[in-house]
This record gives structure tokens, C-alpha cells and sequence, in this order.
């Protein structure tokens, strides 16, 4: 079966609003910050989003042809799938929408061969996902910034007990976590 990886970036407080990483995010990038991120690319096949990450990231990625940042190349011919109730048409190579029951549609995914799926963005496809028991790790890099206010990643979430299995302190302050769910 294969893995389902959730990678995200967040403030000390939580907060992984898109509107906000100028702010706090590129300000903190190192060579082995970047290496943490496209480790997790690299590692997978498949790249599944919601609408709203989706929408975010396809036009500039798409218009990568030079293996931009190392990774461009990887991310436009991967498998990508995104959970969609109203979007219509996918743009970016390699989409398909999914618009079904996205812990059904993960859970099917879950079940073909292949590497690891990786989840970025998307909060509450991630809650939904946790909540499912569908996770088998997390990747998160905190950011040595209070933001104060902006969407969180977890917000209400349920309560989800976890396992820290690798920690890694990077340039400018970053923490490199990786967790898994614990089980029983």
C-alpha cells in the first residue's frame, strides 16, 4: 500500500495561510530547506491537492521548462489529483479531478502501486485525511515567526496523537519535523 505523505510549512503559532508567506517563509529558505522539500517530491509519485492549492500552484509551476528549483520537472509530469467539487477542467499536465468522496477517492488511490502520494497545502483536505486514519506521515517545517492571526493547519481538528520520528534543526531557526499517527 502505498504511503500517503502530508508536507506542509507553518509559523510557530500554526498558521500556513498562503496570504502570509512572504512574511515568514521565503525570508527563512536554506539549500537544506529546500533538500527537506524536494526530498518529500522526490519521494512520490503522485501529488494530491485541494481546489484552492491546485488553483495557487499550477500556473507557475506549469510554466517551468528548465527544471526550476529542481523540482519543476518532477511536479509537471507526476500524477496529480485534486479534490474537486466544482472544478470543471484541470489544466495542469498529468490532472485529474476527483469529486467523488475524497476519503474514498484517497483511499482507492492509496491502494495502486506506486510511491508515496504527497498532500502540500490543501488544510482541509489534510484534517479530513487525519481524521480518516489515511495519513502515514507528516512533514512539517516550522518557521521561527508568530504570525498572530491566519489560517492554521489543524484549526479544530480532532484530537490526532503522534509519534516524532526524525527532527532536523535547519538554517535561520527552522525546525525540520517528521511525525507519524500513532496507532493502538
Amino acid at each position: 500500500m502505498r504511503k500517503l505523505i502530508v508536507s506542509e510549512r507553518v509559523t510557530l503559532d500554526g498558521v500556513f495561510d498562503a496570504t502570509s508567506m512572504g512574511v515568514w517563509d521565503f525570508p527563512s529558505h536554506s539549500l537544506a530547506r529546500g533538500a527537506f522539500i524536494a526530498n518529500a517530491i522526490h519521494d512520490s509519485d503522485a501529488y494530491l491537492l485541494g481546489r484552492t492549492t491546485y488553483e495557487m500552484l499550477w500556473p507557475g509551476w506549469s510554466a517551468y521548462k528548465n527544471n526550476e528549483e529542481g523540482i519543476a520537472d518532477k511536479l509537471n509530469s507526476m500524477a496529480k489529483y485534486v479534490i474537486s467539487s466544482t472544478l470543471k477542467e484541470a489544466a495542469w499536465n498529468n490532472s485529474t479531478i476527483l469529486s467523488d468522496d475524497p476519503v474514498e477517492e484517497v483511499r482507492r488511490l492509496k491502494t495502486q502501486p506506486g510511491q508515496s502520494i504527497l498532500v502540500h497545502g490543501s488544510g482541509m483536505l489534510v484534517q479530513a485525511l487525519l481524521q480518516a486514519g489515511l495519513v502515514d506521515e507528516l512533514h512539517i517545517l516550522v518557521h521561527p515567526f508568530i504570525q498572530g492571526s491566519g489560517k492554521r493547519l489543524f484549526g479544530d481538528q480532532a484530537h490526532t496523537a503522534l509519534e516524532l520520528i526524525e527532527t532536523q534543526i535547519l538554517e535561520k531557526g527552522v525546525l525540520a519535523l517528521r511525525y507519524q499517527p500513532k496507532t493502538g
